[in-house]
């Protein structure tokens, strides 16, 4: 059978079963009052608008719905569209553009590209532990995409959007962060904050890595200048996964994004920063990856401000 012929896929009791029991896996809390001991559920009644997920808490009487204080909050599309975008963007290596999921799920081109980007906040992990805190490798680098806003093209990276990525080889995990600039001390504060002291950090020749890379346990570089992409004499110093990473998200946002604002590129990093900690090599395939999405959407919310200079907002 398909995985898109699952029940909370096409029929919106079984969509709020599942999320949640996600979501309150020890019973409904009322996100009022806090409440958990006299909750009832009160029961759908479409005729007389009465909603899917109801319930009535005992303490404070107000209604709530599982929806509350997530990325669903205050969207009319049905809770199973919902679940089928989450399972379509975490399902697809490279991204879905919000012009498929428009024709996909059948909703306004507004409406895709709104959850699209709720949906990359459910995957935004907020994980601040450091990287390599177990003493393994923790391998850093930049990469350039797009035109900065106001830049203008020319050769060299200075009109590109710059970012920054980490990755902790003994986990598969990736951090992604968006840079102002490429000032020593800029990367050196980042990488400081990101990466333990107990970490061997793996980097290429760039200068900017010499002083910070001092405080960690080791520091190993290749020099890409002179064609040295791994040490031959000890093969465990490269920079490769990271960079690989970088071959999957460039693919994804030239080929299915093709454009991404720059206020919005961190959005797009912890998209696909999510769905590469999260991937098939790791031992996670597609239902796993779109359950953990589902639960990160908690307390996550965007709106939208309307207008000639509409914009999501946190």
């Amino acid at each position: 059978m398909s995985v898109l012929a699952r029940p909370y896929f096409h029929d919106e009791q079984a969509a709020f079963d599942l999320v949640e029991a996600t979501i309150w896996p020890q019973g409904p809390v009322c996100p009022k009052c806090g409440g958990f001991e006299r909750i009832t559920a009160i029961k759908p009644n479409p005729e007389k608008r009465v909603r899917y997920g109801l319930k009535k808490c005992g303490q404070c009487k107000s209604q709530f719905t599982v929806r509350m204080g997530t990325i669903f909050e205050e969207s009319k599309l049905p809770l199973t569209k919902w679940l089928q975008a989450i399972f379509l963007m975490t399902a697809s290596k490279k991204g879905v553009s919000s012009h498929q999921l428009h024709r996909t799920l059948e909703v306004t081109y507004k409406t895709a590209w709104f959850l699209s980007h709720r949906i990359r906040e459910a995957m935004r992990s907020g994980e601040l532990a450091p990287f390599g805190s177990d003493g393994g490798v923790v391998e850093v680098d930049e990469t350039f995409i797009g035109i900065r806003k106001g830049a203008t093209p020319k050769q060299g990276i200075g009109h590109k959007m710059k970012v920054l990525s980490l990755l902790e080889r003994n986990t598969g995990a990736k951090r992604s962060m968006v840079l102002d600039d490429m000032k020593p001390a800029t990367i050196a504060a980042l990488v400081s904050a990101n990466v333990a002291h107990e970490a061997h950090l793996m980097t290429d020749q760039a200068d900017h890595y010499v002083r910070v890379g001092k405080t960690f346990a080791a520091h190993e570089s290749t020099n890409h200048s002179k064609g040295e992409y791994v040490r031959y004499s000890t093969p465990v110093i490269h920079t490769n996964t990271v960079e690989g990473s970088f071959s999957i998200f460039k693919r994804g946002m030239k080929g299915v994004y093709q454009h991404c604002g720059e206020q919005h590129l961190h959005r797009y990093l912890a998209e696909f920063d999510f769905r590469y900690s999260n991937r098939a090599a790791l031992g996670v395939d597609d239902t796993q990856r779109a359950m953990t999405a589902l639960q990160g959407v908690v307390g996550k919310r965007l709106s939208y401000r309307g207008g000639a200079n509409s914009r999501l907002q946190k």
